[in-house]
């Protein structure tokens, strides 16, 4: 499943709610809460350990975030590449 997380900010119930091998994607300005001194960066360390947590490149740039500040693990992707993590889930939820 492909979660695109909106939503600012992050409830930890969503974060509970991801299976094992989900992938997810931080959109807008939940990314402000992806970063690597934010209150979720222990929650996001170990989900790291079984699902890939990407950001769309485009929203840290527009809010002035260097890749270096996210949770480390987390990948920085490109619109082509978010495209390819919605043809490869067949289910998509949106939280926002």
């Amino acid at each position: 499943m492909l979660h695109l997380i909106f939503q600012s900010p992050i409830e930890i119930a969503i974060l509970e709610r991801i299976d094992s091998g989900d992938d997810l994607v931080f959109l807008g300005n939940s990314v402000l809460r992806i970063l690597q001194n934010s209150s979720l960066s222990d929650t996001l360390m170990q989900l790291l350990k079984q699902n890939r947590l990407c950001v769309l490149a485009d929203d840290i740039l527009v809010r002035g975030i260097e890749a270096d500040e996210l949770v480390n693990g987390i990948e920085v992707i490109d619109y082509s590449e978010l495209v390819s993590l919605t043809v490869k889930n067949p289910v998509i939820q949106s939280w926002s």
